[in-house]
């Protein structure tokens, strides 16, 4: 769980009572927040079945996410659960790999072009694109229902569709993006959203694949139904 502040109180807090009613059910739930003294800490405590990592988010998924349990016949996989307001932590963690993978390479941070059809749509300053179909503020902790809350009307849009489509013009434009690599948030229980670990390795590996074949762009985005954030990984030449 990617912070200990108000949301990741909040989301702990969820996933205890699903558990406790028998609505799911997992090993462990892991805050990481770099305050010891974080919020969840101070509001539920530790138990068995929770504990708090005192690291930087970052360094945590350096050391976790190449190790994290894949799903089995008998078991699910490990699952990320998102804050709204972090940063792209799961595309920074593949352009760290692209890095150490090809240290004679470039391995930039580009911005994401062309057109993309959602009223929000405002570049960072890491050039990371934030887009969003809402054009209104949205329910707290909405599960983005086949109706939506927020205009009381079906929800007639799906993120990872339009981000696709945004990746196949691009390639029709004569760009050589490969993907997207999207890392999906979806809702689980009781009002928490989250994504498989084993789809940022995917993630990694179509980078490695696409990397293989020698320069490339790669789209990278962590997404739900209604709300983005995506990333252009450029590689360039091998420089020996």
């Amino acid at each position: 769980m990617v912070g200990g502040g108000c949301y990741g109180t909040f989301y702990a807090s969820q996933l205890a009572k699903a558990k406790a009613r028998g609505k799911t059910d997992y090993r462990t739930v892991i805050v990481v927040d770099r305050n010891l003294d974080c919020q969840a800490r101070r509001e539920l405590g530790e138990a068995g079945d929770r504990q708090f990592v005192r690291q930087e988010w970052s360094a945590f998924f350096d050391d976790w996410l190449p190790h994290a349990r894949r799903t089995t016949h008998d078991a699910p996989d490990d699952h990320i659960v998102p804050s709204p307001h972090m940063p792209h932590l799961m595309f920074e963690w593949v352009l760290r790999r692209a890095r150490a993978r090809w240290p004679n390479r470039t391995a930039s941070v580009e911005p994401v072009p062309g057109d993309f059809p959602t009223p929000y749509d405002r570049p960072g300053a890491d050039d990371t694109r934030y887009v969003s179909f809402a054009d209104w503020i949205c329910p707290t902790h909405c599960i983005e229902p086949a109706l939506c809350p927020a205009i009381g009307a079906p929800r007639t849009w799906e993120m990872a569709d339009a981000v696709r489509q945004l990746a196949e013009r691009l390639r029709a434009g004569g760009r050589p993006v490969s993907g997207p690599a999207l890392f999906v948030c979806k809702h689980h229980v009781f009002g928490v959203g989250m994504f498989a670990a084993d789809a940022v390795r995917a993630g990694d590996r179509l980078v490695q694949e696409a990397g293989a074949r020698g320069e490339a762009e790669i789209l990278v985005g962590t997404i739900s139904s209604c709300h983005g954030a995506l990333n252009l990984l450029k590689l360039g030449p091998d420089n020996r």
